[in-house]
């Protein structure tokens, strides 16, 4: 086991929700020391060719990578698969499924901001989209900064985009199942991503990551941009009690919004199984 290695397995490009381009974003990892990257785009493997050719060009190694948006206890839960095949057609026919939803809701939060008299969020979130079937809330919170009705992203979120105000609207995605499904059937490992983000109760968690691995899953981010250093202890005690490997990853979508940069998360606690060990043979 070598959890000494700055693998930096989850961030976002402009083929999804981030602000910079598979390559831009391998060049960045690359001069932050990353030794081992995945780009994750939401429900999105367009991406992947050219991140992987990318980070072959600066001398780094590649896993492949998506995040996947599942609904689970009423709630959005995102997971991770890593190492899978890229060209796999029922993974990618899958994703398409999941990102099928989006425009009709989409509109409804546009219609939701309308009657709080924020008019044209749609159009105006459309101007950040790099992929228009990957049109999420980030690009509406982007739109609401650049107008001027927010100071920041997270003001807008706050205010706007989460459950109880005026531009949320639930979406219900793929399922738990499902999306763990996709990825090992193509090959890859399934990660819960960020898992101190959900509200979940301490019985919904269990529910959460008992089902996960009963259907196959075998990872759980420890260390991520959004944990906090407590939260890197609980999840490894979760990794542990449920014989899960750990991944690393920052989240990373953009220099001007995230407040963790790509590779410099502290490496993984010890007595954990990295995931790169046992993915080393799909590493590139």
């Amino acid at each position: 086991m070598n959890p000494i290695l700055n693998a930096d397995l989850h961030c976002h490009s402009i083929v999804s929700d981030g602000t910079l381009t598979p390559e831009a974003l391998a060049e960045r990892a690359h001069g932050n020391g990353v030794e081992l990257w995945s780009l994750t785009d939401h429900d999105e493997i367009g991406g992947q060719h050219r991140a992987a050719a990318a980070a072959k060009a600066c001398g780094m190694r590649y896993l492949t990578g998506t995040e996947i948006s599942v609904t689970f206890i009423d709630q959005t839960v995102h997971i991770v698969g890593l190492g899978f095949d890229p060209d796999d057609q029922a993974l990618a026919d899958g994703l398409r499924q999941t990102r099928g939803g989006r425009g009709q809701r989409a509109m409804e939060m546009s219609d939701g901001l309308a009657k709080v008299g924020i008019k044209g969020a749609y159009e105006g979130a459309l101007k950040f989209v790099g992929n228009p079937e990957l049109i999420s809330r980030t690009h509406f919170a982007r739109f609401l900064v650049e107008s001027g009705v927010c100071r920041e992203t997270n003001e807008v979120f706050r205010k706007y985009l989460t459950e109880g105000k005026p531009g949320f609207v639930p979406h219900r995605w793929a399922s738990l199942k499902d999306a763990v499904t996709w990825i090992t059937q193509a090959g890859g490992m399934a990660v819960i991503a960020h898992p101190a983000r959900y509200k979940f109760t301490a019985n919904q968690e269990f529910a959460l990551f008992t089902e996960f691995k009963a259907h196959g899953g075998q990872g759980v981010e420890v260390v991520t941009g959004s944990h906090t250093v407590a939260e890197y202890s609980i999840y490894a005690d979760t990794a542990r009690e449920f014989g899960l490997a750990a991944s690393r990853g920052s989240d990373f979508h953009s220099p001007d919004e995230s407040h963790t940069e790509l590779g410099t998360l502290p490496f993984l606690p010890a007595n954990l199984t990295p995931i790169w060990d046992v993915l080393a043979s799909r590493i590139q």
